[in-house]
Parts: C-alpha cells; sequence; structure tokens
C-alpha cells in the first residue's frame, strides 16, 4: 500500500512502546490504512469520522511532542514524511 505502512521501527522500537513517538507512528500508520480504504469505499461517513478523531489524536500528540522534546519532533516528522504543525512552523 504505502511505504509508511512497511517503515522500520528500528529508532522507534528501541524506546518504550507507550512512548510518544510510537503513539504517533501507530497514528500515522492507521491514517494510510484509512486512506487506502477510502479510495474504494468513498462513501463511508463512519470511518471518515473515525480518521477525524485520530487525526486529532496525533495533533495532540505531535504538540505535545513539539512543547517538550523538539528535536524528536523533528526527528519523528522527517521519518514519517509528515508535514509539522502549522502554527508552530510559523514561529520557527
Amino acid at each position: 500500500m504505502s511505504k509508511s505502512l512497511f517503515m522500520d521501527l528500528s529508532s522507534i522500537s528501541e524506546k518504550k512502546k507507550g512512548s510518544v513517538e510510537f503513539q504517533i507512528f501507530n497514528l500515522t500508520n492507521r491514517v494510510v490504512k484509512l486512506t487506502y480504504h477510502f479510495q474504494k469505499h468513498g462513501k463511508d461517513y463512519s470511518s471518515q469520522r473515525g480518521l477525524w478523531k485520530i487525526l486529532g489524536k496525533r495533533k495532540r500528540l505531535l504538540t505535545y511532542l513539539f512543547k517538550t522534546n523538539f528535536v524528536s519532533y523533528e526527528n519523528l516528522i522527517n521519518q514519517l514524511g509528515i508535514r509539522g504543525l502549522k502554527k508552530m512552523n510559523e514561529k520557527s
């Protein structure tokens, strides 16, 4: 499906499974799977609601990581290939 689904967990798996980085990684994989699902099932509105919830949770975790450990935040954003936070990028 996508390279994100088969991404190597080498740097993330060294950390605890409950860490913020690992949670963001799992949420990103779920987003990729759902976007693939929407290519076939475009009118699945209940799954769209779930996607919005996942995106909101990932955004909150990214905000927390940005505030607590900026270097780890930048590394994770680059590794996963996702955009950074809008408001946070304007300050940088």
